[in-house]
């Protein structure tokens, strides 16, 4: 990656890149997208504890989620404005530091009331994530590496979802939950450091009044934030209440159903990487309609573990082969179609839509699983997977009519 001159330039260059790279690059941004949504993860895989010993009822654990991903939608649009004008450094730099600020105010929380002021905190990185990780791809990425780079650094999603679900809820058994939180905080801010020192420096703010390209991506953008809409509310509704269902209704102990989560975490790590690199130009836009296709029937399979508890860990990998990888092709296709100077915007619209299924999601489930209805949220869950493949299925069949009929 080159001085900060050379980032919006390598936008205007089609199918180009900004030439060298900075060492660590990929391990960079995987780490950056894993903290944004660390403390989310974190109360998800740490829900058991939470009901048991913060005061947390199941209904306020998914609006912990609500809080976090509705502020994270709110402040999507403006984020990819701010990351389109200070550049990438900058907003990597914030986004770890106020993810460390969030982790640490969790860990401090005496009760439900502080843990919400936190995630609501939390949102801010949430919203910087994509549009920043974006684009530095742009700007240091050769054009064929970059659904590649993408794949890998959209999986830090799910690195942080493996961590609190492993290595982290192992430590709460060892030092208690809040120490785990703490620890997380830790590792958010030395990662801040790393960006600090690892990135070059970002050109001198741009004017607000500067122009903008007008964005390619056109209709592209809406249709996928609708997908995206759908698909995270189904998965917002399994990150928060997959350990809590193994533990309240399969009878796990915590540190196995926080397992599950992990489980799901290293599933999306592969699927994220394999289907980012499968969405070429031609293929990608079949491929958010398959994905979610393929969601719905995981989303299933949960219900069924009620009758066949094994089925549990068979329905979590599908969750992240299928439904997560989903926002991760997604973002290819944005990235395929940015505007110069206008992948940070483009990337925040559609990740408004993401964030905005996220915080509408875990509340509706919430009423079902605190009257014990867990068959019946998974079935909520299929529903929602399955509308939001309908749209992508839609989105690309106009998509193939309209090549169709371009003039040659």
């Amino acid at each position: 990656m080159r001085g900060a001159e050379t980032a919006e330039t390598a936008e205007t260059a089609p199918g180009g890149a900004a030439g060298g790279t900075v060492p660590g690059l990929t391990a960079l941004l995987t780490t950056a997208m894993a903290f944004s949504m660390m403390q989310l993860f974190l109360i998800g895989a740490l829900g058991p504890r939470l009901v048991d010993r913060l005061d947390v009822s199941e209904t306020l654990l998914g609006l912990t989620t609500t809080v976090g991903f509705g502020t994270a939608a709110v402040l999507s649009p403006a984020g990819g404005r701010i990351v389109d004008r200070v550049g990438p450094r900058r907003a990597l730099v914030a986004l770890l530091g106020v993810s460390a600020g969030a982790l640490a105010l969790i860990g401090a929380a005496p009760g439900p009331a502080l843990l919400l002021v936190a995630v609501a905190l939390g949102g801010l990185p949430q919203a910087l994530a994509n549009p920043a990780t974006n684009k530095a791809i742009l700007a240091a990425v050769p054009a064929p590496r970059r659904g590649a780079v993408t794949g890998t650094k959209q999986s830090g999603v799910q690195l942080g979802a493996f961590a609190a679900g492993l290595p982290l809820a192992a430590v709460a058994g060892v030092i208690g939950w809040r120490g785990a939180v703490w620890v997380a905080a830790g590792a958010s801010l030395l990662a801040a450091v790393w960006a600090w020192r690892a990135l070059p420096a970002d050109a001198p703010p741009r004017s607000a009044a500067a122009p903008l390209a007008p964005s390619r991506a056109g209709g592209a953008v809406r249709w996928l934030a609708a997908f995206s809409l759908f698909l995270g509310a189904g998965i917002a509704s399994v990150n928060t209440y997959l350990a809590l269902f193994g533990a309240q209704r399969l009878g796990m102990g915590p540190a196995v159903a926080g397992a599950l989560v992990a489980v799901l975490g290293v599933a999306g790590i592969a699927g994220r990487v394999g289907w980012s690199r499968a969405a070429t130009p031609g293929r990608a836009p079949w491929l958010p309609g398959l994905l979610a296709g393929g969601a719905v029937a995981a989303a299933l399979l949960l219900a069924a573990a009620l009758r066949a508890e094994p089925l549990v860990w068979v329905a979590a990998v599908a969750i992240g082969v299928f439904a997560v990888s989903g926002n991760a092709v997604s973002m290819v296709l944005v990235m395929q179609r940015a505007a110069p100077g206008r992948a940070g915007r483009d990337s925040a619209l559609v990740a408004a839509g993401f964030f905005a299924g996220f915080a509408l999601g875990p509340p509706l489930f919430g009423l079902l699983a605190e009257r014990g209805r867990y068959g019946q949220g998974w079935v909520l869950v299929a529903v929602e997977f399955a509308v939001a493949a309908a749209v992508a299925l839609v989105w690309a069949l106009r998509e193939r009519r309209t090549r169709a009929g371009a003039p040659a």
